[in-house]
């Protein structure tokens, strides 16, 4: 398991796709300080009367929701790129246990991911504490609690891109699927009647940030929310289903 630990994290680090992704999380953390200016400058050209009423989204969370799709982009190329080029004969040559194969390019996936998702949760943390400093614009609240959690959500939505990429062993195929769960499903599950769209938007990952930290759905769209330990249950199935079933598929196909 060391050696496929090493391997897979060789493949990870050379390949180009894993700098583009890290990179467009990168320039999201410096557009969620550009915003951050842009708050602080708006709210100095208010009059007093207008600031209190003044509000911005989390910038740490927006960030750790944009990083969703970018680091579930990189779990499915992790994957498909080697079903593409068929470098997944070579891996599965060198590591013939496929779902050790399949272990190892999680746990390699999984550390990329949530040391990113971490990095820009607290990254962006500080340059709008820095960039904000003591004016007090509602929604910009420290809630360190919630962008540990958003990090890990990082994390699980990378480890289902793996998952979806194995199962379906196609980059654009999985893409498309990445972004339907990213915000397409959020979405409709939100226009579903009463109680539906509380029940099932309770389930939702951007949910379960709140959820997880223990503020409930007090600021969520999705519902009333899950208890703590509820919610973690449904976060850890969100892994553990799709790589289960992404196991049993490599093991019994066909290598193309």
């Amino acid at each position: 398991m060391t050696d496929a630990f090493a391997a897979e994290w060789l493949k990870l680090r050379t390949a180009r796709s894993t700098w583009y992704c890290l990179g467009v999380v990168a320039l999201v953390a410096g557009l969620m300080a550009l915003l951050a200016w842009y708050a602080a400058r708006l709210w100095d050209g208010l009059p007093p009367a207008r600031r209190a009423s003044m509000e911005v989204s989390s910038l740490p969370e927006q960030a750790c929701w944009v990083a969703y799709l970018v680091m579930g982009v990189l779990g499915v190329l992790a994957i498909t790129s080697e079903y593409s080029t068929g470098m997944i004969r070579a891996t599965l040559t060198a590591v013939p246990r496929r779902r050790t194969a399949l272990a190892a390019k999680a746990g390699v996936v999984a550390v990329v991911a949530l040391a990113a998702g971490e990095a820009t949760g607290f990254t962006v943390l500080a340059a709008a504490r820095l960039i904000i400093g003591d004016r007090p614009i509602h929604g910009q609240e420290a809630h360190p609690g919630r962008i540990v959690t958003a990090g890990v959500v990082v994390m699980v939505f990378a480890l289902v891109g793996l998952s979806v990429g194995a199962l379906l062993r196609s980059t654009a195929g999985a893409i498309v699927v990445m972004a339907g769960l990213w915000h397409i499903v959020p979405v409709l599950v939100h226009l579903l009647p009463e109680p539906w769209s509380d029940r099932l938007g309770s389930l939702m990952p951007a949910a379960l940030v709140e959820e997880i930290a223990g503020s409930g759905g007090q600021n969520s769209i999705y519902g009333t929310g899950l208890p703590s330990a509820a919610a973690v249950a449904v976060l850890l199935a969100y892994v553990v289903l799709p790589l289960g079933a992404a196991g049993i598929a490599l093991a019994r196909r066909d290598v193309p």
